[in-house]
């Protein structure tokens, strides 16, 4: 990895840790504020909330070199996160997890078209994995630390550490990212037109279904170690960084093997991957062992198409890159919502904490047979994003 990816990833691992530590903090910060854990919970919905604005945004950013672009993004990490360790109660810490989450989609959505030109020919895949990379550190070593820093001192460092994260990304970019061709403006409405061709949409339905299927699993991942396979609660640090694992393997060997092979063609199969693991958690998720590889395999294929569809988001959306990056990360962050939602439904009606599991296949089905036809009628011939 050169130095200008390491800058890139740097500011993943930051927004990694921003946004996935909430969900193992979040009893501290609401007994911190003394409310209860549910209005607690409107933190992460907050971080979402800016997701969702922050990434369309970008549309006004088209003349900006990218590098500028990227520390200001980097620059708003850490102004959030600082803002979150230093809030004096619940709507100002609301406030900046919102502006935390200004920064998510559009900093991934950016940093794989510079990732693409920082790369060689040949391995852009590969160099937007690496940026990626980023993210499943924070989730494998950044947010267990930021969980044990919570336990034995107070969230607040936490999130300070966070904000630091944020301004080491801003120095690591101006001293190892160079100016790299910036995106050709044709217009407010030429950001649009890439939208009117299948490529884009069909890698959205994968990203959205795909993603619903598998995290409509892994929303719950807690009860079901627990509560199912019998783990003691005390376990589940070592357990997330097990998942971790996962994530970060997963992220990396799909990108390496889209550096090869067709990246629709390997997310794809990626996705489908997860389809025997759902049906294999369904039924042995009571066995412990089963239930540690299993949760491995599908943490591995949740972020294994991320690299491959991220990067041909780009070269399907030739003219609109910035928009085509902030959608897919709208596509993520949506699945996301909806996985949870039907997860919970799901499990309220009686069903049991292992039939989210269930359910997410046909969804992941829907998205393998998206991102298969994107393979058939795009890729297949030899045409490459």
């Amino acid at each position: 990895m050169n130095k200008g990816l390491f800058a890139l990833a740097l500011g993943t691992f930051a927004l990694g840790i921003a946004e996935f530590l909430m969900m193992g903090i979040l009893g501290d910060i609401a007994a911190t504020m003394d409310i209860s854990i549910a209005r607690a919970g409107y933190f992460i919905s907050a971080y979402a909330l800016g997701v969702c604005v922050g990434a369309p945004a970008l549309l006004f950013a088209r003349r900006i070199p990218l590098k500028k672009i990227m520390l200001l993004l980097a620059a708003i990490i850490a102004i959030g996160n600082l803002c979150a360790a230093i809030s004096p109660g619940y709507y100002t810490f609301f406030i900046s997890r919102f502006i935390s989450g200004l920064p998510h989609g559009a900093y991934f959505g950016v940093g794989a078209i510079v990732a693409r030109r920082l790369a060689q020919k040949g391995h852009e895949v590969s160099a937007v994995s690496y940026m990626i990379a980023g993210m499943t550190v924070a989730t494998l070593i950044g947010v267990p630390l930021g969980t044990l820093i919570t336990n034995t001192m107070t969230w607040r460092v936490a999130f300070l550490i966070v904000g630091a994260t944020g301004i080491a990304t801003i120095i690591a970019i101006r001293a190892w990212v160079p100016d790299v061709e910036g995106i050709v403006d044709n217009g407010f409405k030429s950001q649009f037109r890439f939208l009117r061709t299948l490529p884009p949409w069909l890698i959205f339905g994968g990203v959205i279904f795909g993603q619903i299927g598998i995290y409509c699993w892994y929303s719950y991942i807690d009860p079901q170690l627990t509560l199912v396979a019998g783990f003691p609660q005390a376990d589940l640090s070592w357990l997330m960084v097990l998942a971790g694992f996962g994530m970060f393997a997963g992220n990396l060997i799909a990108g390496k093997l889209s550096d090869r092979y067709k990246p629709s063609w390997i997310a794809a199969w990626v996705q489908a991957s997860a389809i025997p693991v759902l049906l294999l958690f369904f039924f042995l998720a009571s066995f412990k062992a089963a239930a540690v590889i299993l949760m491995i395999l599908g943490t591995a294929a949740l972020f294994g198409s991320g690299s491959p569809l991220q990067s041909s988001i780009v070269g399907y959306s030739r003219g609109g890159e910035l928009l085509g990056g902030a959608c897919i990360q709208i596509a993520y962050n949506a699945g996301n919502a909806i996985a949870a939602w039907i997860g919970s439904a799901v499990i309220a009606r009686g069903y049991g904490y292992t039939a989210p599991a269930i359910v997410g296949i046909p969804i992941v089905v829907t998205g393998c047979v998206l991102l298969f036809i994107l393979y058939a009628r795009y890729e297949r011939a030899g045409q490459r994003p």
